[in-house]
């Protein structure tokens, strides 16, 4: 929703988004090297490692090839009007980080069949957004899917993963929660494993408005998942967490090039997959609970878009106006219009998602 009024000039913010994109990359990589070391266990590591070079290195190739393809981003014109300075950087860099992301995950553990499906609904996801942003570049306008065949692809995918946990019974009818409570759902899990595929994409795809805000924020999340999945009882969870860290290194990867100012952007075509990968590793590894904590930048940033639609519409008087919550939604607008610099949004919202993953190691199941 668009504000009534225009902000003041943006306040500076400290060092530079390289600054910034190379310190949560050195921070991410001794989280992980500290838990393997601790554990004497290198799952998280080698994949984070692999996955940010094959990523990095897709981008430096890629990235001018999709310029010349003139896969420029439209800006929406309802946003903030120093977005429209962004019109044209290459977007669909989604397509680079994505496979890096899975090929690695999967060669973490290749004997364990459940990173196949997950690999598999990670890169539906991914052509989905494909195609949404392939249509919104033809057609020159933000917009490419309708919204309903948008969500109906989205929920056929999603349906195909859960159909093949089904079959296999890999998903278990309770969810886990802290201090060995267990939430049993029975039959129910499966319109909620729906549900969260659809909300989790969907938020990740909102948070993906400000250079590099998403990919750090994914790469935290994942790299959290892992974190978590590695210090279970009963020697972990390896295959999955080192799938985490794989998918957390391609994002990390990507950051070193979407970081303010961005050289590229990820578009629907990564952010879809972000939340499709969330969305399965949690279902998979009954890590529902440590995702909603951890991912809570990603909650907030879809709950704000809701909050904003239903305050303007209940409030909306004779004229058509209403009442706006924020100043704009998604979340990361209203404090950008309200003064931050959008390099302070970005690196607040990474610390945020940082000091959430530690909360939800500490309330992990």
């Amino acid at each position: 929703m668009a504000p009534s009024t225009a902000s003041d000039a943006p306040t500076s913010f400290p060092g530079s988004g390289r600054f910034w994109a190379l310190l949560l990359v050195g921070l991410l990589l001794l989280l992980a090297v500290v838990c393997d070391g601790s554990l004497d266990q290198w799952q998280l590591t080698p994949p984070l490692l692999l996955a940010a070079a094959l990523s990095w290195l897709a981008g430096q190739v890629g990235i001018p090839f999709l310029r010349r393809l003139k896969m420029g981003q439209v800006i929406r014109e309802e946003g903030p009007r120093s977005h429209q300075a962004k019109s044209g950087t290459p977007t669909m860099g989604g397509l680079l980080l994505v496979p890096c992301g899975v090929l690695v995950g999967c060669l973490v553990a290749p004997g364990d069949p459940r990173l196949l499906p997950v690999a598999l609904v990670t890169l539906a996801y991914m052509l989905i957004g494909g195609v949404d942003d392939w249509r919104s570049l033809t057609r020159r306008h933000n917009t490419g899917l309708t919204p309903r065949g948008k969500l109906l692809l989205q929920a056929l995918a999603a349906a195909g993963f859960l159909a093949w946990c089904a079959w296999h019974g890999s998903l278990g009818p309770a969810v886990a929660l802290p201090y060995g409570i267990s939430l049993p759902l029975g039959l129910l899990i499966w319109p909620l494993g729906l549900f969260v595929f659809l909300a989790e994409s969907n938020a990740t795809n909102l948070t993906d408005g400000l250079d590099g805000l998403a990919s750090g924020v994914g790469a935290i999340v994942f790299l959290g998942l892992g974190l978590q999945l590695q210090l279970r009882g009963h020697g972990g969870d390896p295959a999955l967490a080192g799938f985490c860290a794989a998918l957390a290194g391609a994002w990390l990867g990507f950051l070193l090039h979407n970081r303010n100012p961005a050289r590229a952007f990820m578009g629907d075509t990564g952010s879809l997959a972000m939340g499709a990968a969330l969305s399965a590793i949690a279902l998979l590894s009954d890590s529902l609970w440590p995702l909603l904590l951890m991912g809570g930048v990603l909650l907030a940033e879809s709950l704000s878009v809701i909050l904003q639609v239903w305050v303007f519409k209940a409030t909306k008087g004779a004229d058509g106006q209403g009442r706006r919550l924020f100043r704009m939604a998604p979340l990361h607008h209203h404090f950008e219009l309200g003064g931050w610099s959008e390099l302070r949004v970005v690196v607040s919202f990474w610390a945020t998602s940082l000091a959430l993953v530690g909360l939800g190691l500490l309330l992990r199941p």
